[in-house]
């Protein structure tokens, strides 16, 4: 097997497939489908699409297809989850203090913590054809499903490239295409960075882990929005992994896993951590790592 890896969307994204003449060449496209979603989606950027949508919050704003299509996404999975998911979360990820991107977050530029902001609000966006319409004071999100979305999309960009199977890991978040052997899939300790929690086995679809515990920069400050507190979330669980057949799915399972609790294992195929160290299971694994 070969395997490339490369900066995007603030986190590391590794390709992997066959030793086969159109390797490089899928890997370039992956990296041309990475840059170009950055493009449209990063709230970290000014010249962002999604930028341009959330300042022109109150108006009638066109956006391209894509926009559109992970925008419904997000919406459906709102309704889906009776708004754990949430698209509309952006201010409050301001007020905890997620402000700028995670790297820099890390490296001290955290801004100063703010009182909760509303979220909940993604019942009042028009979204038409070719443009939408923001409600004044609202701003959008997009962040995790736009990353699977991605992730999705470019592993097919892969396959059209020549590969007879690619697998695309997005921070963590990963999506398998075409005809794959059985592939080993390490799900990370939330606890312990870079040690391994346990393993499971895929040849397609898609894996997303979600967690309160990877993406914080201070006491409670995480990347994970509770829309009913505006502020942080508090969960029994404090990772989930889950299965589903595309990675935009799997971003929404695993955030929806976090608020459901242990109780998402009878609904999804995931990996449950909790608070109190129990592993839950749902899905076919191998043995705990040592």
């Amino acid at each position: 097997m070969r395997s490339a890896t490369f900066r995007s969307m603030g986190t590391d994204v590794s390709v992997l497939g066959p030793i086969h003449p159109a390797f490089d060449d899928a890997v370039a496209t992956v990296r041309r489908r990475f840059a170009a979603e950055d493009e449209r989606f990063s709230r970290f950027r000014t010249d962002s699409e999604l930028t341009t949508v959330n300042r022109a919050a109150g108006t009638r704003t066109p956006v391209s297809d894509g926009f559109g299509d992970v925008l419904a996404a997000a919406l459906e999975a709102a309704r889906a989850t009776e708004g754990a998911f949430d698209p509309t979360v952006h201010d409050a990820l301001l007020a905890a203090g997620y402000d700028r991107d995670f790297d820099e977050l890390l490296a001290g530029a955290r801004g100063a913590l703010h009182p909760a902001a509303v979220c909940g609000r993604w019942r009042e966006i028009d979204l038409r054809p070719g443009a939408l319409i923001l409600p004044a004071g609202v701003h959008l999100d997009l962040g995790g499903i736009a990353k699977g979305w991605c992730a999705d999309h470019a592993s097919a960009d892969a396959l059209a490239a020549g590969l007879p199977w690619v697998l695309v890991n997005a921070g963590g978040d990963l999506r398998i295409t075409g005809d794959a052997p059985s592939l080993d899939i390490a799900i990370e300790d939330p606890e312990a960075t870079g040690e391994e929690l346990l393993r499971t086995t895929m040849r397609s679809g898609a894996l997303a882990t979600s967690s309160v515990c990877k993406r914080e920069w201070d006491l409670d400050a995480h990347h994970v929005i509770d829309p009913a507190t505006g502020a942080p979330a508090r969960t029994e669980v404090i990772q989930a992994s889950v299965w589903a057949p595309t990675c935009a799915e799997a971003e929404v399972a695993a955030t929806h896993a976090l608020f459901l609790g242990v109780d998402a294992s009878r609904r999804y195929p995931a990996v449950l951590v909790t608070h109190a160290g129990e592993i839950v299971v749902s899905m076919e694994t191998q043995e705990r790592a040592a």
